[in-house]
């Protein structure tokens, strides 16, 4: 039985992630935002379960990071500040959480010794696609805070590959959606909006495409390319090969809810324009070559299975519709 410790467990993808651990029989230890009140985040919604451990605290803090990674195998590091707009506020925080967290997180592993670490990144740090497909090669282009902050994350975690031989390999999802994400990505904006009774919901530019990836293909992207050894020293993208716009994913999503909302463009939520990203498209054949990972929801089945969770009163409660949240 394999020993993961999974940072930034208490989130989106952290959660399904660890969900999807548990089934493939690993022993995991969740690390969830330490908090005074104890709370755990979307981990409140796993079952007990005899091989999870959920310990609290902060990946900024070296000495903690190296104490939790004690006697595990693998490091699937997700901790991360995420949200764009609150990155153009407070990149210090982006530059603490981001870069420092993977410093600690690597070099824990390099002391330790023989743990493998899976780097989270992001498709934004590819920026506006130069060309489509974006596979790897792609130039990195920092368009907002945000995203330095996961290229430069990208590079130290490489750089100890590279200089010490650390077992890492970036991975690199495109725009993930599911049940739990947060409200300040545009598929949970637009759907618990619907969902609250809104006859107009507030958004920002229709115009970019993304590669939208459901929660559960990327969950298993994860555990494919830890489980390949082949995976190591690379950076890989988890992508659908598909790209659809924000207007058109507006207006699937009300066709699937039945919904004749009208959409307002709400100034507040428009990037700058330098920092919005028009076009994302990924690659998916480096990761479909070294594993049999493959996408196997479309964005219609996905986007079915999100709205049906969104519905739910329980979950809706952990909403805030009508509040835009940087």
């Amino acid at each position: 039985m394999k020993h993961a410790l999974i940072t930034g467990a208490d989130g989106f993808i952290g959660s399904h992630l660890t969900e999807l651990l548990l089934e493939s029989g690993y022993k995991v230890r969740a690390l969830a935002y330490y908090n005074s009140f104890n709370y755990w985040g979307w981990l409140e919604d796993i079952p007990a379960n005899a091989n999870l451990e959920i310990v609290t605290g902060d990946v900024r803090d070296p000495h903690f990071v190296k104490h939790i990674m004690h006697g595990v195998d693998i490091v699937f590091h997700l901790a991360a500040l995420i949200a764009i707009p609150y990155s153009y506020h407070a990149t210090d925080s982006y530059v603490d959480t981001n870069i420092k967290g993977t410093l600690n997180v690597c070099q824990a592993a390099k002391e330790l010794g023989g743990i493998r670490v899976l780097v989270t990144s992001t498709s934004e740090v590819y920026g506006t696609a130069q060309y489509v497909p974006i596979d790897e090669k792609h130039p990195k282009q920092a368009q907002s805070p945000y995203s330095a902050t996961k290229i430069g994350a990208d590079a130290i975690a490489m750089s100890f590959y590279n200089a010490f031989n650390l077992p890492v390999t970036i991975v690199r999802p495109f725009n993930t959606y599911g049940p739990r994400q947060s409200a300040r990505a545009i598929i949970p904006t637009i759907i618990s909006q619907i969902a609250g009774g809104m006859k107009e919901i507030k958004l920002g530019d229709l115009t970019p495409t993304r590669d939208f990836n459901y929660v559960k293909d990327t969950s298993r992207g994860f555990v494919a390319i830890a489980e390949c050894d082949a995976t190591i020293g690379k950076e890989i993208n988890i992508a659908s090969n598909y790209e659809i716009s924000m207007g058109d994913t507006l207006n699937l999503i009300k066709s699937i809810m039945k919904s004749d909302v009208r959409f307002i463009t709400d100034q507040v939520r428009l990037r700058p324009e330098n920092s919005e990203v028009f076009r994302l498209w990924g690659d998916n054949r480096l990761i479909s070559s070294l594993t049999d990972w493959h996408p196997e929801y479309t964005i219609e089945t996905g986007l079915k299975e999100t709205v049906d969770w969104f519905y739910k009163p329980e979950n809706q409660r952990n909403y805030k519709a009508g509040i835009y949240n940087l």
